[in-house]
């Protein structure tokens, strides 16, 4: 009898980890709220249930008599499998710290209590105490106020003076499912922000690939990533010190075998800040720019890791080549008329085409990873090259809507 998985989630980009299950012999049981997800068509069975509630997720993993539970590229569903893991007995990590690391206001307390870098941070149930605090100067401006609950940087704001407080305050409530926000004061960055993915083996960091975070600050929301580039532009010894960092922060938390997802700076003293090490797979297809990088398959390590299998392989691989994702996105909202990518961008350096939107699609200007046109996962010739080309990515793709030929 084959052993039964149950994936959170099954967006286009979590269909993969489905496929892997699969391929790796074990029968796949998927939970969706939405009932139009496209993983539905591709697992053996399909409950429509929110990978959020954890006491309905846990009704369904113990009917069908799971033997692992996966969250694959998803914060928000990351505490219910965690939890239904616990209460299963199943392979997993400790509920409490998967919380820790998936709520915003409390793993900024975490960092502060156990002497890590980070910026001054206050989470707030209610708006009327964080304009107070604001008011009162508690916080030096800038200040970055974030759901505390929510991913793919959607409603993430930057406060510079108090007048803006109020209508960026109640934007980014609107996207907290528990009605939580975080004020942190801003981190000045030290050379790209850090993205990137990694893999804990009972609580070891083994596997790290880390890369450059790339914004337009054209965009509605400049916080969210427009593209991830591989190899990381710093010295081996500035990744070894985040390495150290990093594992001090798992090692605290007794994590065991995990992949995670990260968001960090570094300051001009070389200073980490971990903004967040979530513990997931990373979405807009990370994993599978890092197996192009390196060779490491990060999504068949997570489905292993989530039903106890062994990890023995894994070593650390330098990347090879440059590569990055690119988030096809639009400015403005509006109808779609075309999205044009310069013929030798197309030719030469676009590997997988995972545009979604067709021309005459309703679209909308780019505020989170839920407002993404599609990903285009590239390789490029050099260093030089690739920061280039994430960096002025209007060189060679544009977005165009029926408004703008008007």
């Amino acid at each position: 009898m084959k052993k039964k998985i149950l994936l959170l989630g099954g967006s286009a980009q979590q269909i993969i980890a489905i496929e892997t299950a699969k391929k790796l012999g074990y029968e796949t049981i998927l939970c969706d709220y939405l009932p139009d997800n496209p993983g539905q068509y591709h697992a053996d069975h399909f409950h429509l249930v929110s990978t959020t509630d954890k006491e309905a997720i846990l009704k369904v993993a113990m009917a069908e008599q799971i033997d692992g539970i996966l969250a694959y590229a998803s914060d928000p569903a990351a505490p219910t499998a965690a939890y239904v893991a616990d209460k299963m007995g199943l392979p997993g990590n400790p509920y409490e710290s998967v919380e820790i690391l998936c709520n915003k206001d409390q793993f900024r307390a975490f960092l502060a209590e156990n002497g890590f870098h980070t910026p001054k941070a206050k989470g707030y149930t209610e708006l009327s105490e964080a304009l107070l605090d604001l008011q009162q100067n508690a916080f030096r401006y800038p200040v970055i106020v974030k759901p505390v609950d929510s991913s793919g940087s959607k409603g993430v704001g930057r406060i510079d003076v108090f007048a803006e407080a109020e209508e960026k305050l109640a934007y980014a409530m609107s996207f907290s499912k528990g009605k939580k926000i975080i004020l942190e004061e801003y981190v000045e960055k030290f050379g790209y922000q850090i993205a990137g993915d990694g893999l804990s083996i009972e609580g070891k960091l083994m596997f790290r690939c880390f890369a450059n975070d790339h914004f337009n600050p054209a965009c509605v929301n400049p916080f969210v990533p427009i593209s991830a580039s591989f190899p990381y532009h710093m010295p081996s010894e500035v990744q070894d010190k985040i390495h150290q960092e990093i594992q001090r922060l798992l090692t605290l938390l007794r994590m065991q075998t995990c992949t995670y997802n990260f968001d960090m700076r570094i300051d001009q003293d070389y200073n980490v800040y971990l903004m967040e090490v979530a513990p997931r797979d990373g979405g807009n297809y990370i994993p599978q720019l890092i197996r192009y990088a390196t060779g490491v398959d990060l999504v068949e390590c997570s489905v292993k890791a989530a039903m106890g299998e062994p990890l023995d392989d894994i070593k650390m691989c330098p990347a090879t080549g440059y590569w990055a994702y690119y988030a096809v996105h639009s400015l403005k909202d509006g109808i779609l008329k075309a999205i044009s990518i310069a013929p030798e961008v197309e030719q030469k350096h676009i590997v997988e085409n995972h545009i979604l939107n067709e021309p005459g699609d309703v679209i909308h200007a780019f505020t989170g990873a839920n407002t993404t046109l599609g990903i285009l996962l590239m390789r490029f010739d050099s260093m030089e090259q690739m920061l280039d080309m994430m960096d002025n990515s209007e060189q060679w793709i544009e977005v165009q809507l029926q408004e703008d030929a008007e």
